[in-house]
């Protein structure tokens, strides 16, 4: 390895071009990857639902109805006027109203109550309106525009549109903030004031190139690209300042620059490595979930991770000795004190915390895996937004309803009239639009228009509309999806497709709930290997292990004694993430500890460690805090913003055990520990 490192400070001139040409060509890739707000487009190939959407779209020239929207204070005539205006939008594809359900020209009275009021009811009409996958915003803005601010327009093409709107917006803010922020930390922690600009550089490029990099997948997720860059900025941040650090440190030697580079990477290799192979591991355990927006975020992060260990081994040294002159003229003196103080606090309260940790593994276990899960998008955004304003103005007076659109082989209109009378008679059904309800199953279909025909019937298929009173998500919605399925078994064995937003939200809570044991076991038995062979110990990896999924556990038991619902996919992402991401304080302190143990006594290495970790801990893992939390509130998507608060309350949780509780597990498991590192100091020390 020292050869590859020697080669690399040789060509430093080589890997600035490299680099500069790489960042120049990412930079303009990343505005030619596209964001992909739809969840249930994520959802495994062959579920159900997915399947049912692609048999539909290759069917029906209008998809399912994504929008439902509210005019206030109309008569009939003036509803049917604003139908044919929200028709004219542009990526507005169809409008279903009361007309498609009834007969108008008859009285209000006479008709069906449950049909009539979930389309109009005490003057305000609601309509079922399909928009067109990739024109959500513009035909969003044109609804607005149509009906105007008192009135309200709600549904899963609403929050793609809205979600689209405000995103790169509240990024820019994020990672202006986070930037400031590490500025601010670096300045305070480091010796120099050129370093904190030479480590943002490092990462800068880093984050670009893998940014870049994703125009091999086309696009990326709203997750990725709302936290994949600050993630990768908060995570990696350390490698960049600890290569720095060993490098000054060989210099101090009286060693020339390029020969204190050379040594400075050999000696950081392993720790770079071995705690950026965690976090690789870490992030790469999401590739398992079977519901794609984990694969797409796990990627980008290991990706991200793995561009930033490359950059700190190639670019970084080439950046560093071209502005080592610059940081030796802007030389002060440290800003921090030593931590032999905080070092003997801790060595005094680590036994008790240790006691503490015990008491709280097996009730933070059990709380965490106890919590109200939420598995769709249905709440996506906060209390005080427009588009949950509106969708609790259409909820109050129509009720919370939903749009499932069900497809059965075309032809034997005798048993699709059997099929709606025996789903009629389940509960929460409001209303069905189809061929056999409009026309009747003995009127010829040429005695429907042909603009409604095509709404209802294909060359393979008929088109079942089902007006549902359930929200997107509940247990109520999930209750009603597999009765539906089960009916229309009875009727078409396999041959049925149903789709809708309550039907996703159904598969995608059967998908992630068993990716969870899977995604789980493989992050920490990878996790474990990885330290195995780094540490040549097999009770520390499991020490360390345990110490982070402990603080994983209390950071999800939090919601559970808060009594506040959680999203199982920040649930699911974050036991994986946050193992990864922080796992690296544990590696750092259980490292150091394991060479001072070399010259000093157990309890006195402790405080040493202390005071040699601190720095470096409260570094990365105050970024890795504010970073979060700048995602919890500043991002309008509150999945987005759940995971945020997650990422920064469990990067708090692992500091706390880390710094509080691992000394004392260290101290207790001593001899298992440093046995034979002592052996092989006293066996170097005869020689």
């Amino acid at each position: 390895m020292r050869r590859f490192f020697e080669w690399t400070v040789g060509h430093r001139k080589l890997m600035l071009v490299i680099f500069a040409v790489l960042f120049v060509v990412c930079l303009v890739l990343q505005n030619t990857v596209s964001v992909n707000y739809a969840m249930d487009e994520y959802l495994p190939a062959g579920t159900h639902s997915t399947v049912s959407l692609e048999v539909m779209r290759e069917e029906f020239a209008s998809g399912i109805p994504n929008a439902r929207v509210m005019v206030r204070g109309v008569s009939i005539p003036e509803a049917l006027e604003y139908k044919e205006r929200l028709a004219a939008v542009d990526g507005v594809t169809s409008v279903m109203w009361l007309d498609d359900a009834a007969d108008i020209a008859v009285p209000l009275s006479t008709m069906d109550k449950g049909t009539l009021e979930s389309y109009y009811k005490d003057g305000d009409a609601l309509f079922t309106v399909t928009i067109a996958d990739a024109r959500e915003i513009e035909a969003v803005e044109g609804i607005r525009e149509v009906i105007g601010d008192s009135n309200a327009v709600t549904g899963a093409a609403v929050s793609i549109a809205d979600a689209m709107s405000g995103s790169a917006a509240e990024i820019q803010i994020i990672t202006v903030i986070a930037v400031l922020f590490v500025l601010a930390v670096l300045t305070v922690t480091t010796r120099s004031w050129a370093e904190p600009v030479l480590v943002l550089i490092g990462i800068g490029v880093a984050v670009i190139i893998n940014n870049g990099t994703h125009a091999i997948f086309g696009e990326v997720s709203f997750a990725t690209n709302a936290a994949g860059s600050v993630l990768q900025l908060a995570v990696s941040l350390d490698y960049s300042v600890f290569l720095i650090h060993r490098f000054e440190e060989c210099r101090a030697g009286g060693k020339d620059a390029e020969s204190a580079m050379t040594d400075a990477l050999c000696k950081s290799a392993s720790s770079i490595l071995s705690s950026g192979l965690t976090t690789v591991i870490g992030f790469l355990a999401l590739v398992l979930m079977q519901f794609g927006l984990g694969p797409d975020l796990g990627i980008a992060l290991a990706k991200g991770i793995a561009i930033s260990l490359i950059t700190v081994f190639l670019f970084m040294p080439a950046l560093i000795l071209a502005c080592y002159k610059l940081m030796d003229r802007t030389r002060h003196r440290s800003l921090l004190p030593s931590f032999k103080g905080f070092g003997r606090f801790i060595r005094r309260a680590a036994i008790p915390m240790v006691c503490i940790f015990v008491l709280l593994i097996v009730p933070s276990c059990l709380a965490s895996n106890a919590n109200d899960f939420l598995y769709g998008s249905s709440k996506m955004f906060s209390d005080d937004s427009r588009y949950t304003r509106d969708t609790e103005a259409i909820d109050d007076i129509f009720g919370r309803n939903d749009t499932f659109v069900l497809l059965v082989p075309k032809g034997d209109t005798a048993k699709q009239t059997e099929l709606s009378t025996a789903l009629k008679s389940l509960p929460y059904m409001n209303s069905i639009v189809s061929y056999v309800d409009m026309a009747g199953a003995e009127i010829p279909p040429e005695f429907l228009d042909e603009a409604t025909l095509g709404q209802l019937e294909s060359e393979h298929y008929s088109r079942m509309v089902l007006a549902v009173g359930v929200p997107v998500e509940s247990e109520e919605t999930f209750a009603l999806v597999q009765q539906i399925r089960d009916t229309a078994q009875e009727f078409y064995p396999d041959e049925y497709y149903l789709v809708g937003n309550g039907v996703s939200t159904y598969d995608l809570k059967q998908t992630v709930t068993s990716d969870m044991f899977k995604v789980n076991t493989v992050a920490i038995a990878a996790v474990v290997v990885v330290l195995l062979l780094m540490m040549r110990s097999i009770a520390l990896p499991v020490i360390l292990v345990v110490c982070i999924e402990t603080a994983i556990w209390i950071n999800l038991a939090v919601p559970y004694f808060a009594g506040s619902q959680l999203f199982y996919i920040a649930y699911l992402i974050i036991s994986s993430m946050q193992l990864g991401a922080t796992v690296d304080y544990a590696i750092l302190f259980t490292d150091r500890y394991r060479e001072n143990r070399a010259e000093l006594d157990k309890r006195e290495a402790v405080v040493m460690t202390v005071s040699n970790t601190l720095a470096s801990i409260l570094t990365s893992g105050s970024v890795l805090t504010v970073a979060g939390f700048l995602l919890g509130i500043f991002s309008s998507n509150r999945l987005i913003a759940q995971l945020g608060v997650l990422i920064g309350r469990g990067a708090i949780f692992s500091l706390v055990i880390v710094l509080f509780v691992l000394p004392g597990i260290l101290m207790l498991f001593d001899r298992f520990i440093i046995r034979k590192k002592h052996k092989e100091s006293r066996e170097a020390t005869v020689k």
